[in-house]
Formats: structure tokens, C-alpha cells, sequence
């Protein structure tokens, strides 16, 4: 893949919010996540672990993601990614006191950019759900109180006639500066 490959895989990629009842199989699901599992991390930690959530469970994810009548498309996606990381990881803990950064946000961060565009390569839509309640899909997940999820994804094959919108941008000029 060249950059220009590149450029037409991001201008591509946006949040899908209506998507059709065409399944995306488990391979492909499973296939994306390994892909997007690929993503650097600090110290190599890799201070993560990703849950596809298909089948019945993905209803009663779904209840904690629909908070205050948000995100009732998702009811339609084949997959909800939860995006889970241990807060207690030691390796971490040392890295972010010793350079006052909180390396696990950037690596969550980088790892949902990979998993969206693996899905956008897949030919799969993907959407970040911003409100959801945290605690509610932990508990449907049986995962412990110290596992945060900062990220769930939501998966599926776009509708017909989906349009890809075309990105609104600042002026390059107004955002990037190039100092020797």
C-alpha cells in the first residue's frame, strides 16, 4: 500500500450510524481485531484486550451503550468491540511516574484508530460509541471492577446507499507547521 492507497483508505473511513441486516461472519470480525491488535504500544505493553460481542450478549451490551436514547443505531450492528484495559498493569504504572504521562490512554487511542480502519479495509462500517455506561458492560461481561473500558466500536456492514460524506477540514496551512 502507498500513501495515496493510504490517503483513500482515511478519506473512506467515517462513523457508520445506519447499518444493514447483512451479518459480518465471526472470521471477519476475528480477522479485523487480530489485524487491529497489531498497534504499537508504550514499552510494548500492550495494555489491552479486545472483546467482540456478537449473539445474545450483544443485547444486553447494547442496554449499556443506549443511555438517554443514544446510539439506538448500534441495535443493528453484527459485532459491539469492547475495548478493555487492566488499570493495575505494573509495567505501566512505573512508565507513567517516571515521565508523567499516562501512556495506556495514548495506546487505547492508537489501538481504536487501527481497529477502524482494519474494519474500513474489511469493507465493514464501524462507529465510536462515546456515551455508554461503563459499569453496566462490565457487569454483563463479568469483568473486573480494575478492567476500564475506555472504547466500544460498533460493527457491521454499512446499509445500501450509505453515502461516504466527504471530510470538512481546516486548511492545512492553519494546522500544520514545519519548523527546521
Amino acid at each position: 500500500m502507498d500513501l495515496k492507497e493510504l490517503e483513500e483508505l482515511y478519506l473512506k473511513r467515517q462513523s457508520c450510524r445506519e447499518f444493514s441486516d447483512m451479518v459480518v461472519p465471526d472470521e471477519v470480525i476475528t480477522e479485523i481485531c487480530r489485524v487491529a491488535l497489531l498497534a504499537p504500544s508504550a514499552m510494548d505493553a500492550q495494555p489491552w484486550q479486545l472483546i467482540a460481542v456478537t449473539g445474545e450478549k450483544r443485547a444486553e451490551v447494547l442496554k449499556g451503550m443506549q443511555r438517554m436514547g443514544m446510539n439506538k443505531f448500534a441495535s443493528k450492528a453484527s459485532a459491539i468491540v469492547v475495548i478493555a484495559s487492566d488499570k493495575s498493569g505494573g509495567l505501566m504504572k512505573v512508565g507513567e511516574i517516571f515521565k508523567e504521562n499516562e501512556f495506556v490512554k495514548n495506546d487505547l487511542g492508537i489501538l481504536t484508530a487501527h481497529l477502524v480502519l482494519a474494519a474500513e479495509a474489511a469493507g465493514v462500517g464501524s462507529c465510536i460509541i462515546g456515551w455508554r455506561d461503563e459499569e453496566r458492560i462490565r457487569e454483563v461481561l463479568g469483568l473486573k471492577k480494575n478492567v476500564c473500558i475506555p472504547e466500544v466500536v460498533a460493527l457491521g456492514y454499512p446499509a445500501e446507499g450509505y453515502p461516504v460524506r466527504p471530510k470538512k477540514r481546516k486548511p492545512f496551512e492553519e494546522v500544520f507547521t514545519l519548523v527546521k
